[in-house]
């Protein structure tokens, strides 16, 4: 986001593109979110990771009975809004928010 805000902006593009990277990419936040959930007891803040991991498997519920189509309609006007230059302005929080969660997890 920081060094190839253009890329970053290309790829929020392909979101929900094929049935391939859809199905992809609600697996993986299924995935990350049931893990959230798992290890949150073992975290320094066990229910802001419970929160977020819930929140990623409700929304990867949720994704799953969207239209694909509609998914990636919703990627593309994002993609519009979102110009390279507001990518480089929020990516240190999405560094912060990496940080905390390997901070939680006292990987740091």
């Amino acid at each position: 986001m920081l060094f190839k805000p253009k890329r970053t902006r290309a790829l929020l593009r392909k979101f929900a593109g094929t049935n391939l990277i859809n199905y992809t990419e609600i697996i993986l936040r299924l995935i990350v979110g049931i893990a959230l959930i798992l290890i949150a007891d073992s975290c320094k803040l066990p229910e802001a990771f419970k929160v977020l991991g819930w929140f990623m498997v409700v929304t990867a519920g949720i994704l799953l009975f969207v239209p694909r189509t509609l998914h990636h309609s919703f990627s593309l006007k994002s993609a519009d809004v979102l110009k390279p230059e507001y990518f480089q302005l929020i990516s240190p929080f999405a560094f912060l928010f990496g940080g905390l969660i390997l901070y939680n997890l006292d990987l740091i």
